[in-house]
């Protein structure tokens, strides 16, 4: 069974227990014994791993994982060090030098934030290598909406940062009016010049934050 550690164990009973998680952990199984699947299996639950339900600030909604080798490990737009910085990674971290004066790294790795209370989570959590959204419609959407739904059902309020329509396809589960909604363009290069430029998503999530009596979150990330 899956143990995350935290407090997500008793959010989440009988999540597993039910009919397309037990389908979707049989395709799990066949899908690592038989191909290269991202990230490795010990790392699915990172998000969760990393920040607990009671200690979640903010949420940003990622896609799938990273499908390239020695990049993937459970966290959405982060990459393993001493992997570089992938393009979206590169223009969120020049959206935070923009807003908060925050110098980019010279890694991509989000622990830290996750371990602020920015909750980095992927719609999917696995993904055959090279092959993008490979494990879509497979049963994570409904996990990760009802870890979304969880979320919504808190008194205490948060920001969830929606980028892209797959993210901002997930609006419709935030329901609570104590919760804040920032949203932009995809940063990929693809989409950034449609919306996500100047949308200040981390001063604003602080000063919501601060707002209500909470510790903003630390946006500088290590080296």
């Amino acid at each position: 069974m899956v143990n995350i550690g935290n407090d997500w164990d008793t959010i989440l009973a009988g999540e597993f227990e039910k009919e397309y998680y037990q389908k979707l952990r049989q395709f799990l199984i066949s899908e690592y014994k038989s191909r290269t699947i991202y990230p490795s299996m010990y790392d699915i639950f990172n998000a969760l791993k990393f920040t607990p339900y009671e200690e979640v600030k903010a949420v940003i909604l990622g896609q799938d994982p990273y499908h390239q080798p020695g990049q993937a490990h459970g966290l959405c737009f982060s990459v393993q060090k001493p992997v570089p910085p992938p393009p979206s990674l590169v223009n969120i971290f020049k959206e935070l030098e923009d807003d908060l004066g925050i110098r980019p790294p010279h890694h991509g790795c989000l622990e830290s934030w996750a371990k602020n209370g920015v909750l980095l989570l992927n719609t999917a959590l696995t993904v055959r290598r090279g092959q993008a959204n490979s494990h879509r419609n497979k049963g994570w959407e409904i996990f990760t909406d009802r870890v979304i739904q969880l979320l919504n059902d808190r008194e205490e309020p948060m920001v969830f940062i929606l980028w892209g329509s797959n993210a901002k396809a997930k609006e419709g589960l935030i329901t609570n009016n104590r919760h804040l909604i920032l949203k932009g363009a995809h940063p990929s290069p693809l989409g950034a010049d449609r919306g996500f430029w100047g949308g200040n998503y981390f001063s604003k999530t602080n000063a919501f934050l601060q707002r209500f009596g909470k510790e903003p979150i630390d946006w500088r990330i290590p080296e």
